[in-house]
């Protein structure tokens, strides 16, 4: 079985995160710094929220937090475009019978609305917020409950994210994974590279050649 991220591995959504955690940081007098973005950075809102009333020394509730960075993101999710070759690659993982799900520590709100208005939810039997499962993806945990709603071992799960931890986080949970190259975490790539089954910079990498096409028919 496929499980496929979200953010920055189908979508090209990172941006916005970035956008909101700026324009927080910049409301409260506090610089965008690295160690706040590596912090933040591929995690779930509850103990991003957390570390940033921490790191940031702020008095607002963690509940208070949240509720700006999603009226922040507002409808960003109805807007954002699918990575190159998404598409043409579930069509053809589609033509091939593979189950597909996706895996993602963004909230389900955006998460269907951005499956919805790009109109990808007809690949997926299923999606695991690691939201809801109060999780992050560098955990095995989340691909194991993961792997158990789709009755399928890890084992036989390949995990396509552009996290570093997360494909961390999978092969823990003994999945085969493929590194997925986003323009936000290319710092990641050699790292990448090194660790992951298979590293892509498109998706378009995974397409049948027309002579494969011939072939398989």
């Amino acid at each position: 079985m496929f499980f496929f991220d979200l953010d920055g591995t189908l979508i090209d959504s990172n941006g916005v995160w970035k956008e909101v955690d700026r324009t927080f940081l910049s409301r409260r007098g506090l610089p965008y710094t690295h160690a706040y973005y590596e912090g933040v950075a591929h995690t779930i809102l509850p103990l991003a929220a957390a570390f940033t009333r921490e790191f940031c020394h702020l008095d607002e509730s963690c509940e208070e937090i949240i509720a700006e960075w999603m009226d922040l993101a507002k409808d960003a999710y109805a807007h954002v475009g699918v990575k190159n070759g998404v598409r043409a690659y579930l069509k053809q993982c589609r033509a091939e019978g593979r189950r597909m799900a996706v895996v993602t520590s963004c909230v389900p709100e955006h998460c269907h609305t951005a499956l919805k208005t790009l109109d990808l939810e007809k690949y997926f039997d299923h999606i695991t917020f690691a939201h809801q499962l109060g999780l992050e993806k560098k955990r095995a945990d989340v691909w194991l409950a993961a792997a158990k709603e789709n009755g399928v071992s890890p084992e036989r799960c390949t995990v396509f994210d552009d996290s570093l931890s997360a494909c961390q986080g999978a092969r823990s949970a003994k999945m085969r994974v493929v590194g997925v190259y986003d323009s936000f975490f290319a710092g990641d790539e050699r790292e990448m590279r090194g660790f992951c089954d298979v590293y892509i910079r498109s998706f378009e990498e995974l397409l049948w050649l027309p002579e494969q096409k011939a072939r398989k028919k």
